[in-house]
């Protein structure tokens, strides 16, 4: 790979990465403790992470159990679940907050679906953005007369090629986060 398309490379990348993080925090009908990434608590003056204060597990499929190392923030925590958009009450016994996720509906489950084809819709589209200012790039040296016209086909057949690799790689990932949300 030459140098001048590995720049582009490492963003694709980096567009892949951002979305196999944002499906993680996609609810499917088990728990994942990854639901809760983008949520905070307020600890002592400042937004902290949920894990970053408390112990979370998954004792069954459908349920995440948080235990706060300080129990003053039960409260807190639970209300910060309330606030946000994962639709789940928590309950809590004063020391530990227990999130039971409901089966979820056919009509659900093909939301879902939809959602996460848009997202990895808008990584292809990442992507091709990547690839379009690569070959901005390449033509503006073109101009420059730094390299010469092969060389720029030759980056440009490079770029394209792998542009043609992550949008197979983030299909192949909207199509196994798809399947798990379809499976009961």
């Amino acid at each position: 790979m030459s140098e001048r398309t590995a720049v582009y490379e490492e963003k694709m990348g980096k567009t892949l990465k951002n979305l196999e993080t944002e499906l993680q925090s996609v609810r499917a009908g088990r728990a994942n403790p990854h639901v809760l990434d983008k949520i905070t608590v307020d600890y002592y003056g400042s937004p902290t992470p949920i894990q970053g204060v408390a112990t979370v597990a998954v004792p069954e499929p459908r349920m995440i159990q948080i235990q706060p190392w300080d129990t003053k923030l039960v409260k807190a925590i639970v209300k910060a679940i309330q606030k946000s958009d994962l639709g789940i009450n928590p309950s809590d016994d004063g020391r530990v907050i227990r999130l039971i996720f409901p089966e979820l509906t056919e009509e659900r489950r093909k939301a879902l679906v939809k959602d996460v084809k848009k997202m990895g819709e808008n990584s292809k589209v990442a992507c091709r953005n990547i690839r379009r200012d690569g070959n901005d790039a390449f033509k503006k040296l073109k101009k420059k007369e730094e390299v010469s016209e092969d060389e720029i086909a030759d980056a440009e057949d490079e770029l394209q090629k792998i542009t043609d690799k992550y949008v197979k790689k983030i299909d192949k990932v909207i199509e196994q986060k798809t399947k798990e949300l379809m499976t009961i």
